[in-house]
């Protein structure tokens, strides 16, 4: 594992996706409004930080990954915004294209005493012009040859269109690139021919038909997934049950939550798709990357609010040190 994450530095990932900036107002509550039955927050402090496929590009950037970011964004202020997170993320390296008449998606989260009261969302989610997509489908192929993996993050914001996707997978396929992806929505054959696809139990259940209370759904999801996407390997995140490794030919690997404590699971998904992407890049097996794709996990969600993973972290916890340095993207 530890020579895995030293490798990684010697990688080139491309990440393409719907990018978003996640805004915290941190405060405390003291008191209930007289006016509505709501806490009155005592706004203390602001921050910024990627959010979407641009916090799975900081992931990439805290284990050492060289990045490339591919998205887009609106002619506003927020837009602006948002390139200045990225340079202070260490994501230089991007074409985050500016788009008329569309917002720059904007997560603001409302937190006192680590706690989530509101969250408000300011976001255009309307698909692309098959022009646009042509656009970014044409500069993505451009830098594909010289990468060792793609990571599509979905979260269905109108930029990951159904042949824009195709051609993604269909070159990443012909070059020999995996692409890995992280899937929103119920149909997950837009996502046929892909590596890998990274669903949390939910998703996964959803784009299978079943029902997320039986017993089985994991195994069974999993199954029905991996064979009728054509996937190399499927990868089903559980929270606090950690996650399920179903790959062509081997037996599927159960792995157990690694976390200690979990405070938050924003960004979770986004550090376990970049940490396994990462680890594939660097040559790892399928279950390699799962195993420290779940250690990364098991790290975030212990911190409130968005949170990059950094190598140092991954390697102190490898390591046994029991100290282990947490940095916010």
């Amino acid at each position: 594992m530890i020579e895995i994450l030293d490798r990684i530095k010697n990688t080139r990932i491309l990440v393409i996706g719907d990018v978003m900036l996640d805004r915290y107002w941190w405060g405390s509550v003291s008191r209930i409004s007289p006016e509505a039955p709501v806490p009155i927050v005592q706004m203390e402090k602001m921050s910024l930080v990627a959010g979407g496929a641009a916090n799975v590009a900081a992931n990439l950037v805290g284990l050492g990954a060289r990045t490339k970011l591919f998205g887009i964004r609106g002619e506003d202020a927020e837009g602006e915004m948002l390139t200045t997170v990225l340079t202070e993320a260490g994501i230089a390296d991007h074409e985050i294209t500016a788009v008329s008449g569309r917002k720059t998606s904007i997560k603001t989260r409302i937190v006192a005493h680590s706690q989530h009261v509101v969250r408000i969302d300011s976001e255009t989610t309307a698909p692309i012009s098959d022009l646009e997509a042509g656009r970014v489908a044409e500069k993505f192929a451009a830098e594909m040859q010289q990468c060792d993996a793609v990571v599509i993050s979905d979260y269905a914001k109108g930029l990951l269109v159904d042949p824009l996707l195709r051609s993604i997978i269909e070159i990443g396929a012909s070059l020999n690139k995996p692409v890995l992806v992280d899937p929103k929505g119920r149909d997950f054959t837009k996502y046929r021919g892909a590596a890998v696809i990274t669903p949390n139990k939910r998703e996964a259940a959803d784009a299978a038909g079943l029902d997320l209370g039986l017993g089985y759904v994991v195994a069974e999801s999993g199954k029905h997934l991996a064979e009728t996407l054509d996937l190399k390997a499927l990868l089903i995140t559980e929270g606090e049950d950690g996650m399920t490794l179903f790959e062509r030919g081997h037996a599927v690997e159960k792995l157990p939550s690694l976390a200690r404590k979990v405070y938050d699971v924003t960004g979770a998904g986004d550090t376990v798709i970049a940490t396994f992407a990462a680890a594939v890049a660097a040559g790892a097996s399928f279950v390699e990357a799962a195993r420290l794709a779940n250690a990364a996990a098991g790290l975030v969600v212990a911190t409130v609010g968005t949170t990059r993973i950094e190598a140092s972290m991954l390697n102190d916890f490898l390591t046994g040190d029991a100290s282990i340095h947490r940095s916010h993207a």
